[in-house]
């Protein structure tokens, strides 16, 4: 049987997983490319750490002609946050024929943040018949293992979640989205104040594609239509975590003085039609040495649920998700179809192609 193709886009911290994930479940990485220059050129192996592959990392900008070249069954994009961001990658594997996985945290469900550009996308997927989907940590951890535990209650109040993660361990995209390295007149002006909004304001910037959802945002949309709830209000809201004394940032590059930010806790707050409240909150920072991750659910009602994930490792369980996720994806119908609609999560057992 023909191995599944993949084609990396993105070669910098989750891709070290990502690609050694294919190798050893079988699949064959055919090409990656990257923004940076000092990567060009470079083999594949020496990002996972392994042999060299004979395969050599090369600029974005000739993504399509090495689409063309190679012919993936997924391109996997492990490079900014948000859908705007990863929006012309997008269209170029889409018609190219390749279907896309992606760990930009807003197309786990765009459809509730950015409604124009996720119905643009899923119409030109359908067209050319493949599939988007956005994937990872918040597909086990903030999406399936919640949905899972709630089909075990009687009656259900409230849902309340946290997680918190190192921003360190993820890129530079993701630090700047959380202001990591802002000071606290710039987070208040870029991030907090941007959420101080009406209902009207927000659809506003729905519509013209600038509202810049947290990642728990998205979640409570996929929740929501997960569990059959229906949203009557919903609000964000970002608070800086300070830095209280000298911390260094190998991903900014810099020393982060006391009474800089090094982070932000996004909240969530969603009430439903059938009376269920979702308070959700995420939690990204440049950690100091004594701060672990940590993944907290709790689900209120009859009976009361707690489940709590010690020292989840974010990046593997993100990076693994997304590679038992591709043949499912190959599978799947067409367009930009959240995991909310793919069947359930699944170990791949021996390799990808079986």
């Amino acid at each position: 049987m023909e191995k599944i193709k993949v084609f990396q886009i993105g070669c910098g911290k989750m891709s070290k997983y990502i690609m050694r994930y294919v190798y050893e479940k079988e699949g064959c990485i055919v090409g990656g490319v990257d923004t940076n220059p000092n990567l060009f050129g470079c083999d594949i192996g020496k990002i996972m750490e392994t042999e060299e592959k004979n395969v050599f990392i090369e600029d974005v900008k000739k993504l399509d002609s090495l689409l063309k070249e190679t012919k993936p069954n997924v391109a996997i994009i492990t490079t900014m946050s948000f859908l705007n961001d990863i929006e012309e990658l997008v269209r170029t594997c889409i018609k190219n024929g390749v279907n896309v996985l992606t760990t930009c945290e807003e197309a786990f469900y765009p459809k509730n943040s950015n409604p124009e550009l996720w119905q643009e996308l899923d119409s030109l997927a359908k067209a050319f018949q493949v599939t988007i989907t956005g994937c990872g940590y918040q597909d086990i951890f903030w999406g399936n293992m919640v949905s899972t535990i709630c089909s075990s209650m009687h009656r259900i109040t409230k849902i309340k979640g946290v997680s918190s993660y190192n921003v360190e361990d993820y890129g530079i995209a993701l630090a700047d989205a959380h202001g990591a390295g802002f000071t606290k007149e710039r987070f208040e002006k870029e991030i907090a104040n941007s959420n101080k909004i009406s209902e009207e304001k927000r659809l506003e910037l729905m519509k013209s594609r600038e509202f810049t959802p947290s990642y728990m945002w998205n979640v409570v949309g996929w929740l929501s239509e997960k569990l059959g709830l229906h949203i009557e209000n919903i609000k964000q809201e970002c608070v800086p975590v300070m830095t209280e004394s000298e911390l260094v940032s190998e991903t900014l590059n810099m020393t982060l003085e006391k009474g800089m930010v090094r982070g932000m806790n996004a909240i969530v707050t969603a009430l439903t039609k059938e009376n269920i409240l979702l308070e959700i909150e995420c939690i990204g920072k440049v950690y100091t040495k004594e701060e672990t991750d940590l993944n907290d659910w709790t689900i209120y009602g009859e009976p009361t649920t707690k489940v709590s994930n010690e020292l989840p490792c974010t990046v593997e369980l993100t990076c693994a998700d997304v590679v038992n996720r591709i043949p499912q994806i190959i599978k799947m119908r067409s367009g930009f179809v959240a995991t909310s609609e793919y069947p359930e999560p699944k170990y791949i057992v021996n390799n990808l192609h079986e």
